[in-house]
């Protein structure tokens, strides 16, 4: 539906803000293997000239993708958007099964850290935890079936288009939150 003329090739890097660059850096390589790539450390901003020190690191997320973060040693403590829930604001990051995904839960609680889930989202499963900066990560499996998936392509405008006017949540797609819904029931319930 898009006339735009511009062709995207991907994500080049996402950036988050982080407290410490070193540490932000051994908390992803010990926690999922990301292999930390590059750093630039700068006094000014080159998009702006900016007097503002900053390091900013890159790690790999598999698949090209890139992970990046600012340290800002002369701007204010960090903090979150307290107008927004803790939940909304999250790095999603995919894992190839749900085996792995239960793997890396064990591995992320070895290490000590808090995991939810797995949470059952109806085409696919998450499991979340906080990073060292406070960014909510989650890592996600695909478990859908391709019928799934186009039918909530298929309904997905509809979906946007209802909710821009309601602003509440539409039926179009209460079969996903139906499938997901019960198997987070029943995994509580065997708690």
């Amino acid at each position: 539906m898009s006339n735009s003329p511009v062709k995207l090739a991907g994500v080049h890097h996402v950036a988050y803000r982080c407290k410490d660059a070193k540490e932000t850096v051994e908390f992803y390589e010990r926690t999922l293997g990301m292999k930390f790539s590059k750093a630039f450390a700068e006094d000014h901003v080159p998009s702006t000239g900016a007097y503002d020190p900053y390091m900013h690191i890159f790690l790999e997320a598999g698949n090209g993708n890139v992970l990046a973060f600012f340290e800002l040693p002369e701007q204010p403590d960090m903090d979150r958007d307290r107008n927004t829930p803790e939940w909304v604001q999250h790095l999603a990051l995919k894992v190839a099964s749900e085996d792995e995904l239960v793997e890396a839960k064990a591995h992320l609680e070895s290490l000590g850290l808090d995991v939810l889930g797995p949470t059952h989202h109806g085409i696919f499963k998450s499991i979340y935890f906080f990073d060292p900066n406070g960014h909510r990560v989650e890592l996600a499996a695909d478990i859908g079936t391709p019928e799934q998936y186009a039918e909530l392509q298929r309904v997905s405008r509809a979906m946007l288009d209802e909710w821009s006017e309601t602003k509440k949540a539409p039926r179009h797609a209460a079969w996903l939150h139906e499938i997901a819904n019960a198997a987070n029931a029943k995994a509580r319930e065997a708690k």
